[in-house]
């Protein structure tokens, strides 16, 4: 019984999310530290409060309607998943970027799938017959 405990605990699995998770807590406090200390003192400074949980208050029965909290709540996510996209995400990014073209690692192009192609051919083949040139692709709405 104890073995497969002891087993359990060696596989590199349970060990990896260990690591991902005290990782995970310590860049937590860096990004909130960088919402909290350096971008809502900017808002603060831009719209005069460091939150909008006063604003677009509603009293109905003596029982509060609060938006700005919501609006706080969403500005927040917005300033923390800002903060990760260019602090870590972009850099890392590059960072790769970088990395393939130095050791001549080229990124394939996502392969078509067949009904696709097929469709992309029957589409210039009817457009060819008509007498006018390629359609260029159309974007997915």
């Amino acid at each position: 019984m104890l073995q497969g405990f002891k087993d359990f605990i060696m596989k590199g699995n349970v060990v990896d999310l260990a690591v991902a998770v005290v990782i995970g807590g310590a860049f937590g406090a860096v990004v909130t530290a960088l919402v909290d200390a350096v971008l809502m003192p900017l808002i603060s400074a831009l719209v005069g409060a460091p939150s909008f949980d006063d604003f677009a208050v509603i009293d109905i029965n003596g029982n509060l309607i609060q938006f700005g909290v919501l609006l706080t709540a969403v500005v927040n996510f917005l300033l923390i998943a800002a903060a990760i996209y260019f602090v870590i995400v972009m850099p890392m990014n590059k960072m790769i970027e970088r990395r393939n073209r130095k050791l001549g690692i080229i990124e394939e192009e996502p392969a078509v799938a067949d009904d696709v192609a097929l469709l992309t051919e029957i589409r210039d083949l009817l457009s060819a017959q008509r007498g006018g040139g390629t359609v260029p692709p159309r974007t997915e709405v």
